[in-house]
């Protein structure tokens, strides 16, 4: 896999010592991951997609995906303390703090 990309940076940073493939540290696969997020989100507002339609989706594909991967109860007992979350501001990129 390191051959097809020589030179990559990111690819030497997923070789370990004996030159093997590992899979990176849980923050960079966070920095990746959210990364390659953002880029696929500009890119479908580029397309014309709304951005509340964009978000909502985005949304669903999540829960989705951590339903199928842990459950609804345990989906669920996670999302029941976004409320409080959302309203402290741990999502608010932009506050303006008086």
């Amino acid at each position: 896999m390191a051959d097809d990309f020589p030179g990559d940076p990111l690819v030497r940073f997923y070789e370990d010592e004996a030159g093997d493939m590992t899979e990176p540290p849980e923050g960079e696969q966070r920095r990746l991951a959210l990364q390659n997020i953002l880029d696929a989100w500009d890119e479908t507002l580029g397309e014309g997609v709304s951005p509340d339609i964009l978000a909502s989706t985005a949304i669903f594909a999540a829960l989705s995906d951590m339903v199928e991967a842990y459950g609804e109860e345990a989906v669920a007992e996670m999302t029941d303390g976004l409320s409080d979350r959302i309203r402290s501001g741990e999502f608010t990129l932009n506050r303006v703090v008086n």
